[in-house]
């Protein structure tokens, strides 16, 4: 899980920093937020302390009407130690006493110009991306044609070949190497580069080539989600690999189930173009339209006629 400071979230959304300097990188643990709506007339019995404090019209206009005991009462007992930071929503102006309670308690006080409902979309989207259980994947993650692929294989078996052949027929590269991947939710994976490895593709005898310098914007992509999972392995003529594609195998990161398809790899297989084809007769199952089940009625139909042909 990556760790998500109250700085990270001030830049990420151009926040203004209003008081509670000191407490800039106080870490945020839970993707949840808090409208302390209740707390703020006094109600305190769940007051999730813990997350991020954001306050709207709704509540700034309450509070405002208290009087100086209660809204000094309130403030006090909403600036715990564990709070990570308050975000005050609409340009509305902070209250005094928070201000005064932030600073000496070093808690961040945000201000952002969106409307509360809003804004509070955009952090919480934010927040459960960064705050995601996350694994490292050894391989190569590509967009091709809007299919989020994921080429796996031992190393020196040619995925980074692969995925430049990819890229130079119009694809996009995510990441190279070391992908991360993160998992948002039940069966959604998002993969993106380590940042050091951002838009970078090596390739053995010719080193780190960086493919946006090289290809431009277009070639390139920060994140995409994980949907099919392409395993590259050197031929191996006593086994017998999938012919006709009825029967979907699964890979399984984390605890999501990802389209996995096995790829020999020999001399004279243009792979590039069959990772193509597998994204897009993915896309086309997933509209309903499966050839090898097609074929399989076919088949099964040519037999029923050849038998009843037979018996008369």
């Amino acid at each position: 899980m990556s760790v998500v400071t109250v700085k990270d979230v001030q830049n990420q959304f151009g926040l203004e920093l209003l008081a509670g300097k000191d407490g800039i990188e106080r870490t945020i643990t839970m993707s949840d937020i808090s409208r302390p709506g209740l707390e703020m007339a006094g109600y305190f019995d769940f007051y999730t302390s813990t997350r991020v404090q954001l306050l709207g019209k709704t509540e700034v206009s309450f509070f405002n009407k208290l009087g100086p005991v209660e809204r000094m009462d309130r403030m006090d007992r909403l600036c715990t130690a564990e709070t990570p930071a308050f975000i005050i929503a609409h340009n509305m102006q902070c209250p005094d006493e928070l201000k005064e309670l932030a600073d000496v308690r070093n808690i961040a006080v945000l201000q952002t110009e969106h409307p509360t409902t809003r804004f509070s979309s955009m952090l919480t989207n934010y927040l459960e991306g960064q705050l995601a259980p996350m694994t490292t994947v050894h391989g190569v993650l590509v967009d091709v044609y809007g299919i989020g692929v994921l080429i796996t294989g031992k190393s020196g078996v040619g995925k980074s070949e692969t995925a430049l052949e990819l890229v130079k027929r119009g694809h996009r590269l995510v990441a190279d190497d070391a992908v991360e991947i993160r998992q948002v939710a039940k069966n959604v994976l998002i993969g993106n580069a380590p940042k050091l490895l951002n838009h970078m593709l090596e390739i053995r005898g010719v080193g780190i080539i960086d493919m946006m310098t090289l290809f431009g914007a277009s070639a390139v992509k920060d994140d995409k989600r994980v949907l099919m999972v392409i395993d590259l392995e050197v031929w191996d003529p006593d086994k017998l690999y999938d012919r006709l594609g009825i029967d979907e195998e699964k890979a399984k990161i984390m605890d999501s189930d990802v389209t996995k398809l096995t790829v020999p790899v020999r001399p004279g297989r243009n792979l590039s173009v069959i990772i193509e084809v597998a994204a897009m007769d993915y896309r086309m199952k997933r509209l309903g339209i499966n050839a090898a089940e097609t074929f399989s009625r076919r088949l099964d139909l040519a037999i029923q006629n050849s038998n009843e042909k037979g018996i008369e």
